[in-house]
């Protein structure tokens, strides 16, 4: 397994820690078990904010452990159309980090990707961005369903 792999799956696990318990975004890394705070709005906007800034200075690994906190907020801020547009975010980190590598695995995209057109209350243009990732996605993997 490679190391962006492995960070990757590091990264998914941490989700799914997150999602399972209440946590929050940490001054300059994303959250850790030391910095958790309550789902609010400004920590909402604090994970968009670094994620979109991470994702532009090229720190995918990061800019994905903020989309990934940011989806993790919008769900406890039962904002279904920003949960959406979060996976898909995260999901497009993982495509930029194949481009980049193409050993990095795409099944985490996929399933984020397959999550996000599965959210009631995303928009019908989330949901086009969603559609058109994941045929980019399957397409990679050779899926043909």
């Amino acid at each position: 397994m490679n190391k962006i792999s492995r960070v990757m799956g590091l990264a998914l696990v941490l989700a799914a820690a997150a999602v399972a318990a209440p946590a929050g975004v940490g001054q300059s890394t994303p959250q850790t078990a030391s910095n958790i705070q309550p789902v609010s709005w400004d920590a909402w906007l604090l994970a968009k904010s670094k994620a979109e800034e991470n994702d532009a200075a090229g720190n995918l690994v990061t800019a994905l452990q903020y989309y990934l906190e940011y989806t993790r907020q919008a769900q406890g801020l039962n904002s279904p159309a920003r949960v959406a547009w979060g996976k898909n975010n995260a999901a497009y980190m993982i495509i930029k980090m194949h481009r980049q590598d193409p050993t990095v695995d795409l099944t985490p995209a996929e399933k984020l990707l397959q999550e996000g057109l599965a959210v009631d209350g995303a928009t019908e243009d989330c949901k086009h961005v969603l559609a058109t990732n994941l045929e980019h996605v399957k397409s990679c993997l050779g899926r043909t369903y």
